[in-house]
């Protein structure tokens, strides 16, 4: 692209940093892909002479192409304004301007378009540049003048015309503006023609651009041109949470995406009963919770009781409950009406236990019972080979047998049945104790202990004990 928000002149990327890449065509805004590019007119048949021309963000224009110029989707061309002239870039051309012309603005007078001067030159070029460069600091300025007269008003964009001679400014209030004494203060100190036009919220947020909450591009800024009315019923249809931090965009309205879906669920909630009526059951009554279109079900609770959950039911099945309570009758419970939920089995057969949710206890009480028992040490086992084992490892003079020679020791055989403390070695008995020393009379010496002394010994050092000692 040759746009300049795509590139500057020494070929760095600025702007969205794609190149022309940009998933949207183009680093612009309602944009329009021209489909029948590629299509032949026939012969007999002239080149539609109106071409569609855009200017700063989303404004467009038709213009009449008197002069035959070949233009091309991408051209800069100078248009026709009151008073001066105005720099834009083309488009639209051909039949789908035709089209884009019955849509747009179906009282259209070919005759009364304004004309296509000529294709800019660079010196047009470079003005057109040096304006869009001075909107910035003149939109700051203007918002200080505003503030200074008390108005209450926001400016929120700047719009110079391609020869320098007018600047428009668009803001957003509430209500009406007395702005004459701006306009004197602003003509005085910018030194052109001032024009005011006030825009709606979401006609700004057009202008703006920027990213909504879905992570995309703004819908009013690529391709909706029609704003309509979005109420909160739409977001009720849609079983929504009546929340406006949620519900509204990036202009402080309700979403415009909220009427995209809004007739599939009218549509469809035409088939589902009225959900204000109660659900009579000899268990109690029962009122509605909340309605999923797409899987066709209603949720009701007992009234009272919303720890027994809620009950699922096909709308067909609401019918029914209500022609009975219609004709007096009650059904015990709503869990009768329930549609069974089939439970899908495997296609393949457990042989080896591997579903088991239990399959892994052995394992584990088998590493803890190892861990109970504690190491007994080398040289003390009794059994026959062990000691003699630990004697000779620790003789030099005696050569260890090789494997293949040493005598094959035949364990006994462990029977799961036998009591396992049956063949346990016996303890070791503890030595009998010493008899006690007896004095003259027969009684035991007991002898006591010296206590110790713990005092501490005064630190020569400290100031204190010195001064005790004084």
């Amino acid at each position: 692209m040759s746009c300049a928000s795509c590139s500057s002149g020494g070929g760095t990327p600025r702007g969205c940093k794609n190149n022309g890449t940009c998933s949207s065509g183009g680093c612009n805004k309602l944009e329009v892909y021209d489909w029948l590019a590629n299509m032949t007119l026939p012969s007999s048949q002239a080149p539609y002479d109106i071409v569609e021309v855009r200017f700063k963000n989303s404004r467009k224009s038709f213009y009449k192409n008197t002069k035959n110029l070949t233009l091309q989707v991408g051209d800069v061309v100078v248009v026709e304004e009151s008073p001066g002239y105005d720099v834009g870039v083309i488009s639209v051309v051909g039949e789908l301007a035709r089209i884009q012309v019955r849509k747009k603005d179906s009282n259209f007078k070919p005759l009364e378009a304004k004309k296509i001067h000529r294709i800019a030159s660079q010196e047009d070029i470079d003005k057109w540049v040096k304006a869009r460069s001075l909107e910035k600091s003149l939109m700051y300025r203007s918002r200080t003048l505003a503030i200074d007269l008390g108005l209450e008003m926001k400016i929120s964009d700047v719009e110079y015309q391609g020869d320098l001679s007018k600047a428009t400014f668009y803001y957003t209030a509430d209500g009406r503006v007395d702005f004459r004494q701006l306009i004197k203060n602003m003509a005085e100190e910018f030194k052109v023609r001032i024009e005011m036009r006030q825009i709606g919220s979401r006609q700004e947020a057009s202008r703006l651009g920027g990213i909504g909450s879905c992570g995309r591009e703004l819908c009013c800024s690529t391709w909706l041109t029609d704003f309509r009315s979005v109420s909160t019923s739409a977001a009720r249809y849609q079983q929504l949470s009546l929340n406006p931090q949620k519900l509204a965009g990036q202009c402080g309205k309700l979403k415009c995406c909220l009427n995209y879906e809004l007739d599939m669920y009218i549509e469809t909630l035409k088939s589902f009963p009225k959900v204000d009526t109660k659900l009579r059951t000899e268990k109690g009554n029962a009122y509605h919770i909340k309605t999923d279109v797409f899987k066709r079900q209603l949720w009701y609770a007992y009234e009272g009781d919303m720890a027994s959950g809620l009950i699922a039911l096909a709308p067909e099945r609401v019918r029914e409950i209500i022609e009975m309570n219609i004709a007096g009758k009650k059904p015990v419970e709503l869990l009768e009406y329930t549609a069974p939920v089939a439970i899908k089995e495997p296609d393949y057969s457990n042989v080896v236990g591997q579903d088991s949710l239990n399959r892994f206890e052995h394992t584990f009480n088998k590493s803890k019972n190892k861990k109970k028992k504690k190491k007994k040490p080398a040289g003390t086992n009794p059994v026959e080979g062990t000691a003699v084992a630990t004697e000779n490892s620790s003789r030099p003079d005696v050569q260890k047998q090789p494997i293949a020679n040493r005598p094959v020791v035949n364990k006994p055989r462990v029977n799961p049945n036998q009591n396992p403390n049956q063949n346990k070695p016996a303890q070791p008995q503890p030595q009998a104790q010493a008899a006690p020393q007896l004095n003259e009379n027969g009684e035991p010496i007991v002898r006591k202990k010296k206590k110790k002394n713990y005092k501490k010994k005064p630190n020569p050092n400290n100031p204190l004990n010195n001064e005790n000692k004084a």
